[in-house]
């Protein structure tokens, strides 16, 4: 069954590059919302196996809807997929539920890799008992 993958960006172009990026064997997108309210109303029944949230949306930003997609969803990781960037934001991030954020200025294949890594982890982490650290920020460095 393919891992499904739940967008919520409010600029089409966004998320019509991320579908096109995320269809591949073995994944599917379940869903698209526009803001942060929006995904609150739809995740639930788009059964995700991953959301990729934007920060910065009308109406309920990624950090406002982070939290309450994790309490309804709580097994369910979520990349704060955004063009901003900083510690402070990470904390928030994290605070919120947020698994990894991924900077829109790096390589789409960074992305790819971060929700592959959160989607299929590796049996040797599994098997070695490591845990993962608890946010990851994917442009130039891991946050503990």
């Amino acid at each position: 069954m393919p891992k499904r993958i739940f967008i919520v960006d409010d600029n089409a172009s966004v998320r019509r590059l991320l579908r096109a990026v995320f269809e591949q064997p073995g994944w599917e997108v379940c869903g698209e919302a526009v803001n942060g309210q929006d995904a609150i109303d739809k995740a639930r029944e788009s059964k995700p196996d991953l959301i990729v949230l934007d920060l910065s949306m009308p109406i309920m930003n990624g950090i406002q809807a982070a939290p309450v997609l994790k309490r309804m969803l709580p097994t369910v990781p979520i990349v704060l997929f955004t063009l901003y960037g900083s510690d402070d934001l990470e904390q928030a991030a994290s605070s919120a539920g947020v698994a990894a954020v991924v900077s829109k200025n790096a390589a789409l294949k960074m992305l790819v890799d971060q929700a592959r890594d959160l989607l299929e982890p590796r049996e040797s982490d599994s098997q070695s008992g490591k845990t993962r650290p608890s946010i990851k920020s994917v442009e130039s460095r891991v946050v503990p």
